[in-house]
């Protein structure tokens, strides 16, 4: 993919408005998480929120560790969605990016093991992707 190096890999103008839509009406979820986000303290990182990827708009982004976090509402149990998910997860991973996922109810009820996760990830992440990447 030539736009490896560009952290939208892409993404048209119409991503990035729809995405602007987004982030102006999170769910309780992902605005609990937005906030804790920065509870999370390593250097040199730093979250975006629906951050536009490609043709998908990620929840959250993590450049530094090519890491997108999903917080996933009921929904996304139906059959064709999680079919959906699976296959944009999968495009991602041919990016060099890592997708993790939450549901809305255990991000409001566990959020210090969410958090915990996160970090654990953002860590392994940066610690195995070669720098340049």
């Amino acid at each position: 993919m030539e736009n490896r190096g560009n952290m939208f890999y892409g993404a048209l103008p119409i991503h990035f408005e729809l995405a602007r839509r987004l982030r102006a009406h999170p769910t309780e979820a992902e605005n609990f998480l937005w906030i804790n986000l920065s509870r999370i303290k390593i250097e040199g990182v730093r979250f975006k929120r629906q951050h536009p990827v490609l043709y998908f708009i990620a929840d959250f982004y993590c450049q530094k560790a090519k890491l997108i976090i999903e917080v996933d509402g009921g929904y996304h149990d139906i059959p064709e969605q999680y079919c959906y998910d699976r296959n944009r997860d999968r495009k991602l991973n041919d990016l060099g990016l890592k997708v993790i996922h939450f549901t809305n109810d255990y991000v409001l009820n566990n959020i210090d093991v969410v958090l915990k996760r996160i970090e654990t990830e953002v860590n392994d992440r940066i610690i195995t992707i070669p720098k340049g990447q």
